[in-house]
């Protein structure tokens, strides 16, 4: 029997994922603030009531409560149950990938910091170093141990995405001279690469760049702002690098043999 295709295993992964992205979200939440993502307990942020434990099920207890708290009655963002949602999707991607193997664990647990990383970006527009910094070597070694790519190949990878982004960050102070893409972004390619590698790295950049642009020009045109609209980078990288985790080597290849004699 395939287990990987086994729907009791699938609906555990589920579960489990969104029990992760329950997690994701008080990581969201506190850590641009400063606080302690273990205590206290998980509570409302406009009453500062707590979570009763059947109030806080991940996606069931927003539809239970209609989005709002049971104490306050005030809205609960939709956020909560999207990334319990899409942390929930992810973890049985990556099972159905690997099945009962490290490498689902390790491509998990890359793919659950880009989502962390990603919202965080939306709500303050900065990457924090306690999610990238670590998230380097966790890349590099758990590409390298579950044999997804040499330690040579990692190690390209790593110094293609972060030594890229910090050429061009200091080319454009020069040019400017002010800062355009953050030491966030520098950090999150370099976790990027190390993780992919250097095709990644070009899969990556061409993905956010296009999907950014065409993002920040409808910003631009909505909010009438001009090149003054903010946006931040980051989760247009981790969409491309997540997009290249499963559809990269797809992609290559079908844009290579554009070249090639068709008999």
């Amino acid at each position: 029997m395939n287990v990987t295709s086994f729907w009791p295993f699938e609906l555990a992964a589920f579960v489990f994922g969104t029990a992760i992205g329950s997690f994701l979200n008080v990581v969201i939440y506190r850590l641009p603030h400063g606080k302690s993502i273990v205590r206290p307990a998980s509570s409302c942020p406009a009453c500062g009531t707590a979570i009763k434990p059947w109030q806080n099920v991940p996606i069931l207890s927003y539809i239970y409560l209609r989005g709002k708290c049971a104490a306050c009655n005030e809205p609960i963002s939709l956020r909560y149950p999207l990334v319990e949602f899409i942390t929930g999707l992810f973890c049985v991607a990556t099972f159905v990938r690997y099945g009962f193997h490290p490498a689902s664990f390790v491509e998990f647990t890359f793919i659950s910091v880009l989502i962390a990383i990603t919202f965080i970006d939306l709500d303050t527009m900065t990457i924090p170093d306690v999610l990238s910094l670590p998230g380097i070597p966790f890349a590099f070694f758990g590409a390298v141990l579950t044999g997804k790519m040499s330690w040579q190949a990692s190690l390209l990878g790593l110094l293609t995405g972060g030594g890229s982004f910090y050429l061009l960050s200091f080319l454009y102070y020069v040019i400017r001279k002010k800062e355009g893409l953050g030491g966030g972004d520098i950090k999150l390619m370099a976790m990027i690469g190390a993780f992919i590698g250097w095709p990644g790295v070009i899969f990556t950049v061409m993905f956010a760049s296009l999907v950014g642009s065409v993002v920040g020009i409808s910003l631009m045109i909505k909010h009438k702002n001009g090149l003054a609209t903010m946006l931040p980078f980051g989760p247009f990288l981790a969409m491309g690098a997540i997009s290249y985790l499963y559809w990269g080597p797809m992609f290559f290849r079908w844009y290579f043999s554009l070249g090639s004699p068709h008999y």
